[in-house]
């Protein structure tokens, strides 16, 4: 079957591939167990605080954080901390990643997915990936997340910034098509 030539300039093939991953990312598909009267996901299995599905993440703190409907939260980094990022299957966060380590195999490579809808997962962002999230869904959104650091405001805060635009403006556009 032909199209005509309006159509056919403008034609496309999405492309379905697996994108790079940056190294040291994780990610951890959770299992879901529902019932009649309602469903459970397990996080972590901890033994002396050492997370049983990220061997050598020792958590040392667990955060619940709520993103407004619309807002983007980004970027910052970490120095000596790891995240462990989970968004309820419910939400629809927009998760930016960029690796920012000099001399790391994969430094200045970013990575795009979506967290929550309908999945599961757990991520791991190591030290020096710098990281944000926009939520693109209609209602407020949901981060639970483990760090092996724990949050200080003083001299010795591990928690840096960069510009939500570091990377452009145009990372945080719902791609469309």
């Amino acid at each position: 079957m032909n199209l005509n030539s309006k159509s056919q300039s403008s034609y496309s093939v999405q492309d379905y591939k697996s994108r790079p991953r940056i190294e040291g990312i994780e990610i951890v598909d959770l299992k879901r167990f529902n019932d009649d009267g309602g469903a459970i996901t397990e996080l972590a299995r901890l033994g002396e605080g050492i997370h049983a599905q990220l061997p050598g993440f020792v958590v040392r703190q667990v955060n619940y954080s709520e993103v407004e409907a619309g807002a983007i939260k980004a970027f910052h980094l970490h120095r000596r901390q790891t995240d462990v990022w989970y968004v309820p299957p419910g939400d629809k966060l927009l998760l930016v990643l960029h690796d920012c380590r000099q001399g790391s195999p994969t430094e200045g490579q970013t990575m795009r997915f979506i967290l929550g809808d309908g999945n599961n997962r757990l991520v791991r962002i190591p030290p020096g990936v710098a990281h944000g999230c926009a939520n693109i869904s209609a209602q407020k959104g949901v981060i639970l997340y483990f760090v092996d650091v724990q949050f200080s405001t003083g001299a010795d805060c591990d928690e840096g910034r960069l510009p939500w635009d570091f990377l452009g403006s145009e990372v945080w556009n719902v791609v469309r098509g």
